[in-house]
């Protein structure tokens, strides 16, 4: 919205009235689909001072800067973590299965996935926006090269009982993908174990403005997920057995 408002206000200097123009635009009562945009496009074009054209490139190059607005429309988190998230993780790799006792005897409800024939995937997900803003999601909501603040919160990581941890985070204009070994995700020095009183084995880790670049190698292109996931479980399994070797529990217990 900024870059938008800040291209029309330099187009309105094309106009005779702009200094009159921007006096109405403070008194100007917006209802959908009318708004101060609409208003000052309208008086370019029948100035002729903004061309067909002109009008086409602002509109593809606002569109491809906020491609993924519709995502910080949705209001109730489950709605945004569950129900878009998981389905849109399903079509980038179909072969990911529902859990259930038939694939999983010990299945409870712990973890989202099962990626055959036996990787265990937990899914997290969160919103890029503006931190220390009260105002609705999509009014604050971030792009990716923007230098303001942000907090994401991956709450409820329950590494002991996923192999896999697939993050997926949401700007206006990108969707960035993580997949993390889930003991890398619980030996990390930002996770934070406790999250709820009680809980034992949960916790949260906030990934923030300072912090996310300290997770760049996890980063993966969306048509790299699935090797992805398979080449984290495989880490996954070292790491397990390196904690369980012998030498290990000496050094723990001397």
């Amino acid at each position: 919205m900024e870059k938008l408002r800040q291209q029309l206000d330099e187009l309105l200097n094309r106009l005779e009235r702009a200094d009159e123009i921007r006096s109405q635009l403070q008194e100007l009562i917006s209802i959908y689909p009318f708004s101060e945009f609409e208003y000052i496009i309208s008086h370019l074009l029948s100035a002729g001072k903004l061309s067909i054209e002109e009008y086409y490139d602002i509109r593809n190059s606002y569109i491809d800067r906020n491609l993924y607005l519709y995502l910080f429309e949705i209001s109730a988190p489950r709605g945004f973590g569950e129900i878009w998230a998981h389905g849109h993780l399903k079509e980038l790799v179909p072969a990911l299965q529902r859990p259930s006792k038939k694939i999983d005897p010990e299945y409870s409800d712990q973890y989202d996935f099962i990626h055959p024939p036996r990787i265990r995937i937990e899914v997290k997900t969160s919103r890029a926006v503006e931190s220390g803003r009260d105002e609705p999601l999509y009014i604050k909501a971030l792009s990716s090269d923007s230098t303001k603040p942000f907090d994401m919160n991956f709450q409820q990581i329950k590494p002991r009982y996923c192999d896999v941890f697939v993050w997926i985070a949401a700007w206006r204009d990108v969707i960035r993908y993580w997949v993390i070994p889930s003991s890398e995700v619980e030996n990390n020095p930002y996770y934070s174990k406790g999250q709820h009183r009680g809980n034992v084995g949960e916790g949260q880790l906030h990934l923030t403005h300072e912090n996310i670049h300290k997770f760049d190698r996890y980063l993966v292109k969306p048509n790299e997920l699935e090797k992805a996931i398979q080449k984290a479980f495989k880490r996954e399994q070292k790491l397990r057995l390196q904690s369980n070797s012998p030498a290990r529990s000496r050094r723990r217990n001397p």
